[in-house]
C-alpha cells in the first residue's frame, strides 16, 4: 500500500467556531490526527489540506509542512471532500509522486487510535473500494426507526415490525467518521459516495466521538477529565 493520509481542515466552521485548532486538553484538535498519521508514516506522506492560514500556521508550528492552501473553489462550505481529496491526489501527482490509497483522518475524531487506523489497514484489500470506520447505530430502522405512509400513519421503516427486543433485531451500522480508506484508481472513475464495495471495521463508542457541537466538546472535555483517551 502507498497511502497519503490526507487531514482535511477547513477554517470556517458554525458549530464550534475554529474547532480544528481549538485546544483540547491543551493541544489543538488538528493535531491528534497528525500524532496518529505519524505513528503509521512518515511526514512526507501527511496532507493538511486546509484554506486557512491560522491553521497553516499551528500546524506548521507542530513541525508538519502543509504542501498547499486550498484555491479559493475549495475554500467554502459548499466544497465537497470529494473535490479536495482529488485536489491533493492531483497536486501530488503533479510533482510526480503517486498514491494508490487514500487515508482520510478527520480532526474531528481526537480519540480514534492508530490501531483503529491499522485494522483498517489490515483489512483492506483489493476487493474492496473503500474501508471506513462505523459505529453501532444509536437507532434501528428494524426496531426504533419509523416513517410516515401516503396516510399519515407510522410505519416500521425496515422489516416486519415483529422485533420486540432491540438485541433481537439485525445489527446496523453508521460511519463516525474517523477513518476512510480509498482506492485512488476507484475514486478518479467517481465519488466515494457512488462506491459499493464497501468494508467496514467497527469502533466504540467513546473512541467514535465525532465534534460537531459545543455538546460533543463538553463531553470530549468531561472524558479526558475522567481519564479517557490519557
Amino acid at each position: 500500500m502507498n497511502a497519503l493520509y490526507i487531514i482535511p481542515a477547513r477554517g470556517g466552521s458554525k458549530g464550534i467556531p475554529h474547532k480544528n485548532i481549538k485546544e483540547l486538553n491543551g493541544k489543538p484538535l488538528i493535531c491528534y490526527s497528525i500524532d496518529v498519521a505519524r505513528k503509521l508514516t512518515t511526514d512526507d506522506n501527511i496532507c493538511v489540506t486546509t484554506d486557512d492560514d491560522d491553521i497553516i500556521k499551528v500546524v506548521e508550528d507542530y513541525g508538519l509542512k502543509v504542501p498547499f492552501k486550498r484555491p479559493e473553489e475549495l475554500a467554502s462550505d459548499q466544497a465537497g471532500t470529494y473535490e479536495v481529496i482529488m485536489h491533493a491526489i492531483n497536486h501530488y501527482a503533479a510533482k510526480g509522486t503517486y498514491y494508490d490509497t487514500i487515508i482520510l483522518l478527520q480532526p474531528t475524531s481526537p480519540f480514534r487510535k492508530a490501531d483503529d487506523v491499522k485494522r483498517c489497514i489490515e483489512a483492506y484489500s483489493d476487493k474492496y473500494e473503500m474501508i471506513v470506520s462505523v459505529k453501532s447505530a444509536s437507532s434501528n430502522p428494524y426496531y426504533d426507526c419509523f416513517e410516515l405512509n401516503n396516510q399519515g400513519y407510522l410505519y416500521q421503516s425496515k422489516g416486519d415490525g415483529n422485533y420486540q427486543r432491540r438485541q433481537d433485531a439485525p445489527k446496523v451500522y453508521e460511519y463516525n467518521g474517523a477513518v476512510y480508506i480509498m482506492d485512488v484508481e476507484a475514486l478518479r472513475k467517481c465519488s466515494y459516495n457512488s462506491f459499493t464495495k464497501i468494508g467496514a471495521i467497527e469502533m466504540d463508542e467513546m473512541s467514535s466521538l465525532d465534534l460537531d457541537t459545543m455538546l460533543d466538546w463538553k463531553f470530549a472535555e468531561l472524558l479526558i477529565n475522567e481519564g479517557y483517551g490519557r
